[in-house]
């Protein structure tokens, strides 16, 4: 057998550079590069390996461990996780950095490889810098965090192992149901261990993302649930967008009459102006939706997982006898709420379905009903747009700038009360170009996950909606973007606190606590200058005074050759409305008759909670 001899990291990197996938009949690289802050533990010899190939193998300086890794998770969305970003740390703070991004990964069934350095596998200098001990269990280190946030984790200790364990990690990022983050740790002294690999190994590989088929007799009784519906509702969720089945269900519903609500991971599979499509669905969603939602008796969630803000905490849906048919890869979803269950690819799944429906279309009065209220809700936004105060609310921004964007430019935004206006109150004119993270909802993803998705796709323009909040806590990227070329665009939407929050904790019966800049405990309150420290990094910026100065600010974001951040002061107070209830902890005991009172409203809603049965 041939045999090549090189480090382990040397290896692995080899390895990734052969890998390759096809996206529209193009053979291209599965991994495409990689994100990396170096530090002992990958610097001397993972940094090497990655060093040698950086012509064909780009590897991109981040400036937190956890923006990078962002980054690398905004790239694998827009490209609707057809290749996957590497990203890479030391040991100790650089690896639990990688954490949180792990938690956004998982949430949301993003791929991305990440590799951490550790500690010496030998053990003859324990402790080293930065490492954690257990003093019960001496193998256990920082890279363990990992294990409760990534669908794949492995330590390699000796180099041969990258033979098994690399296939296995790569099978399930490419897996359409157990699709997540896959995690190496990689102890310093075996990053720099040689080992005679297998020729073969290193054999360039074109993967594909699998379709799963479902048992025909689960197609049997989805079908049979369905054909008995009278008021059928189709939830449209991220597993539409992954497996590539907007058109299926597009026709599906305008052939049988039943109405598309998205959730916040599916949203932008359907345009605004599609007659089948009745809203945003949930807590944070329109009045349209969920008015539908409460009288459907047959609810057919498409490659969704189902979670509180989409189903109300499973009590938005009123019909007793309400029956749902769940279709995805992952059975842990198509279980859920003891649904008929069918358990394979959205896109081939639901074709199936519909080729043993016949005939059957629900009755014309049922869509037109959900035409009406999207109708009325369309208003409502238009209502909104027209007005004019001073600041102006989160979905009067909103509104202006859907107006005057390009129907190609790319919505994101992560965390606070942006991912629920833009939910309820953008109108997708092309389909493909929102990305609102909210299954994790991590704040900074906004600044990190618009430079990855700006990568996956050059030739779009990238709009990233950021509150103060998020701003503050996570902004170098903005850095990122600038030094690589990477424009973004940044509205950054400065309420002076966390306003969202602020919204829960008085609806709940709360005083207003901690969360507003000017309701927490402080000897002074500075306003941030907003453009002054986005020009400090490199960026052009500007304050937009008032709503009427948005379109010729908006235009001149679009004329920038480099990152632009527009900074507009909003309300605390104003918020587009729509949504259902959603369950939080309101206690049973207050001093507070404010608490009290919405404990009672807690026990009134939750009694329309399903439970399973």
């Amino acid at each position: 057998m041939e045999t090549v001899r090189l480090t382990m990291a040397q290896a692995l990197v080899r390895w990734l550079t052969a890998q390759k996938t096809e996206i529209d009949g193009e053979v291209v690289p599965l991994f495409p590069g990689a994100f990396g802050i170096f530090g002992h533990g990958n610097v001397t010899a993972l940094a090497e390996a990655l060093a040698e190939v950086k012509e064909t193998f780009p590897t991109w300086r981040g400036h937190n461990e956890q923006s990078m890794a962002l980054s690398a998770i905004g790239y694998a969305k827009a490209m609707r996780r057809k290749q996957i970003m590497v990203a890479t740390s030391s040991i100790g703070p650089g690896s639990t950095n990688m954490v949180t991004a792990a938690g956004v990964a998982i949430t949301n069934r993003l791929p991305v490889l990440l590799i951490s350095g550790d500690t010496f596998a030998h053990r003859i200098v324990d402790p080293v810098l930065q490492q954690v001990e257990q003093f019960n269990d001496p193998t256990v280190t920082a890279a363990d965090t990992f294990k409760p946030v990534t669908r794949f984790w492995d330590r390699i200790m000796k180099p041969e192992q990258l033979v098994k364990s690399l296939p296995q990690a790569l099978a399930v990022m490419l897996d359409p149901g157990d699709c997540g983050p896959a995690f190496l740790a990689l102890p310093q002294d075996v990053q720099a261990e040689a080992y005679d690999y297998p020729a073969k190994f290193f054999e360039e590989k074109v993967h594909y993302i699998r379709r799963p088929q479902a048992d025909p007799r689960e197609i049997e009784a989805a079908a049979s649930v369905i054909a008995g519906a009278k008021k059928p509702l189709i939830i449209s969720g991220g597993g539409v967008l992954y497996s590539g089945a907007i058109d299926t269900v597009t026709d599906f519903a305008a052939r049988r009459n039943i109405p598309v609500v998205e959730t916040f991971a599916g949203k932008g599979a359907l345009v605004d102006s599609n007659p089948n499509y009745a809203g945003s669905l949930g807590i944070a969603g329109d009045a349209c939706s969920n008015a539908i939602a409460e009288d459907a008796d047959v609810v057919i969630a498409v490659g969704t997982k189902l979670q509180d803000f989409t189903t109300g905490s499973w009590a938005l849906f009123k019909d007793p006898n309400v029956k749902i048919v769940a279709l995805n890869a992952q059975r842990w979803d198509a279980m859920k709420q003891n649904a008929t269950s069918v358990i394979a690819d959205a896109d081939i799944s639901l074709q199936q379905i519909d080729a043993k429906l016949g005939d059957y279309a629900a009755p014309a009065d049922w869509l037109s009903r959900a035409q009406a209220e999207k109708a009325k809700w369309n208003e409502h936004l238009d209502s909104i747009g027209q007005a004019v105060s001073d600041p102006p609310s989160y979905n009067q921004v909103i509104q202006r700038v859907n107006q005057v964007c390009d129907d190609s430019d790319y919505m994101l935004s992560a965390a606070g009360g942006l991912p629920g206006e833009l939910f309820a109150g953008w109108r997708t004119k092309q389909a493909n170009t929102f990305d609102v993270e909210f299954g994790f909802s991590c704040m900074g993803y906004e600044i990190a996950g618009a430079v990855g998705a700006k990568m996956a796709l050059p030739d779009q323009e990238i709009v990233s909606w950021v509150g103060d909040g998020s701003y503050m806590m996570m902004n170098s990227d903005i850095y990122a973007s600038v030094m690589t070329g990477n424009k973004v665009i940044y509205i950054v939407c400065d309420n002076e606190g966390f306003a969202v929050i602020n919204r829960l904790q008085v609806n709940q019966g709360g005083e207003e606590f901690n969360n507003l800049l000017r309701t927490t405990k402080h000897t002074t309150m500075t306003k941030i200058d907003f453009v002054a420290h986005a020009a400090s990094m490199g960026a052009n910026a500007e304050k937009v005074e008032s709503l009427d100065d948005i379109p010729a600010a908006y235009a001149r974001a679009k004329a920038s050759d480099k990152t632009y951040v527009l900074v507009i002061d909003v309300a605390q107070y104003e918020w587009v409305g729509g949504g259902t209830w959603w369950e939080v902890g309101v206690p049973e005991v207050s001093n507070r008759a404010e608490v009290r009172t919405a404990r009672a409203s807690y026990e009134a809603e939750s009694k329309h909670q399903r439970v399973g049965i």
